[in-house]
């Protein structure tokens, strides 16, 4: 144990070292994360084990710090509740609720995320009216750089983005977004984000959904299944591209025009649930040309 102690003192002047250096405490890079081989050694592996759990609890760290000024400086309790720095990871079927709840088998095809209990508590304290939206933002200088993206995917370049929440059972600090959310923005898992209660996004009157494919404006109920599954979303996103299943076959559409009600304008955000929202399609993207260099 004695000869541990230099070891870690090492590894602790090493991790302040980094942050004196620039390094941003939001910012986790699981490229530095060191593989695990038991053939290197017992005292190996525990020096890769602590320096990997160094470096997440490290952000861990500067995020419940910055959350912890929140609550202090707040100039009340719903307000000190209503907005958090939260590091993000990817929503999975571990969170599809109970069947016969609305959102069940809807995880990765509607807006709802898992967040903290503090958001619920924001919820009750500000007397918020349903849909409970929530803004997600990226934050300069704070969220990791833009995630690379493969061939054929876009990236739709959006730092904010609105939807619901499927629980608040996320652990403190933490937020799940569906996959599609973690595309627009541009995330990588443990990048950090802002979130706020919502409360100013104005209903929808219409929306303009661009089909990836042309398969589904050729399903002869598709205006009916549009409107069956856009009741999975709360808000919707101009630029965002959201997914519908059919049939047991997922299909993409992009939100390309989204206008608020009564009088049509243009807005980056809108509310689609218990609004009487007007949906059309645009032509489907494999029926573009493609643009020229």
């Amino acid at each position: 144990m004695m000869k541990l102690l230099p070891l870690l003192s090492i590894f602790g002047c090493v991790a302040w070292l980094g942050l004196a250096a620039g390094a941003s405490p939001f910012q986790f890079d699981p490229n530095t994360q060191k593989p695990i081989s038991l053939k290197s050694g017992p005292f190996k592996v525990i020096e890769a084990k602590w320096e990997n759990a160094r470096d997440l609890a490290l952000l861990e760290q500067a995020v419940e710090d910055f959350n912890a000024e929140i609550v202090a400086t707040a100039p009340d309790t719903a307000t000190s509740l209503s907005y958090r720095r939260l590091i993000v990871l990817p929503l999975d079927e571990r969170f599809d609720p109970p069947m016969g709840v609305f959102s069940h088998g809807h995880v990765q095809t509607g807006d709802k995320m898992s967040l903290p209990r503090d958001f619920w508590q924001a919820i009750v304290k500000k007397s918020a009216e349903v849909p409970w939206l929530f803004e997600v933002s990226r934050v300069e200088g704070v969220t990791g750089p833009r995630a690379t993206f493969l061939p054929g995917t876009e990236d739709a370049g959006l730092d904010n983005v609105v939807g619901g929440a499927i629980d608040f059972r996320s652990p403190a600090n933490y937020a799940f977004l569906p996959r599609w959310m973690m595309l627009a923005l541009g995330l990588k898992p443990r990048d950090v984000v802002d979130v706020r209660l919502a409360q100013n996004v104005p209903p929808g009157s219409a929306v303009k959904l661009r089909p990836h494919s042309s398969e589904f404006v050729k399903i002869g109920n598709h205006q009916a299944v549009l409107e069956t599954e856009l009741k999975h979303y709360s808000a919707l996103t101009r630029g965002s591209t959201i997914p519908f299943d059919y049939n047991k076959k997922r299909y993409y559409f992009d939100v390309v025009d989204l206008r608020s009600a009564p009088r049509g304008e243009k807005v980056p955000m809108a509310k689609v649930q218990d609004c009487d929202i007007a949906a059309e399609f645009v032509r489907a993207k494999d029926q573009m040309k493609p643009k020229k260099d």
